[in-house]
């Protein structure tokens, strides 16, 4: 369910001068232009619930929509979406209504301007909302080599970074390896929020899946994997201590400092088996 017709470039070309050392020593500088990563203010409208403002690379915003959705414990499943669409007359904009038995929010303290870089900063009680947080499953297998896999799978689907880095990506994988779905963003949350919601809206279950993600791990990334079901986050960066908190309390296996040859795992470390 693509909405590219509504969408806007994401990366933009602006002037900038290279100021560089040659060998000898001199001092060069040269105009050039440079591809920035767009930013860009996407609200979503939830008909008699509220609107919410994401700062965000403006890129398969639907699918944005849809994961932030579920990940922030509006709706339980994408059955509950009846409308989601853009404003005719806004396309900064997406209108969106459920079914007639309103959800359960997430996270009532919230504030409503979310920005790319942060995603919790506005919870009122922290250790509530955390231990509102629902237990994954316990059916995902994976190894060493499926994790690498997936960090190869993930580089490989991270064409808006190549042309002008500054852009996060996530990725969702399978018990193999394979990515099922990846989306980047200046955000990483969101880039998150986008793989989940292309699951969602393609009709397929994140429950019993795994994430690959290619920056660090903060409670909101933990959070937002447990309300999809993810049994598994592997990350290149570092994790959080509330991250692991989250992870350890909701059964995921927590992955950091992923690489070729290695892996450091946090949490549940049941699910890692030998190749």
């Amino acid at each position: 369910m693509s909405d590219i017709p509504h969408e806007t470039e994401p990366v933009d070309f602006l002037r900038a001068r290279r100021i560089s050392i040659a060998e000898a020593g001199e001092v060069e500088s040269t105009a050039e232009s440079v591809g920035v990563v767009v930013e860009a203010p996407l609200t979503i409208d939830v008909e008699g619930i509220e609107n919410y403002t994401l700062l965000c690379t403006p890129t398969h915003t639907k699918e944005l929509a849809a994961g932030f959705l579920l990940t922030e414990g509006i709706i339980e499943g994408v059955s509950q979406i009846v409308h989601l669409d853009h404003c005719d007359d806004a396309h900064d904009t997406l209108r969106v209504r459920l079914t007639d038995a309103i959800p359960k929010i997430g996270d009532p303290g919230r504030n409503l301007l979310i920005v790319s870089s942060c995603g919790a900063c506005g919870s009122e009680d922290l250790e509530t909302r955390i231990q509102a947080l629902p237990q994954v499953k316990n059916t995902l297998r994976v190894s060493l080599e499926v994790l690498r896999t997936a960090r190869e799978g993930l580089r490989k689907s991270q064409t808006l970074f190549e042309r002008c880095g500054g852009t996060h990506a996530a990725g969702i994988f399978d018990a193999s390896g394979s990515i099922i779905a990846s989306a980047e963003d200046a955000g990483r949350h969101n880039a998150l929020d986008k793989a989940i919601g292309m699951c969602l809206l393609a009709g397929i279950p994140t429950e019993g899946t795994a994430a690959a993600l290619s920056g660090r791990v903060s409670l909101e990334m933990a959070s937002k994997c447990a309300r999809a079901g993810i049994e598994v986050i592997s990350a290149i960066s570092a994790p959080t201590t509330l991250a692991i908190d989250v992870a350890e309390q909701c059964g995921i296996t927590l992955c950091a400092f992923v690489r070729q040859t290695r892996a450091t795992v946090f949490t549940h470390p049941r699910r890692i088996v030998e190749a």
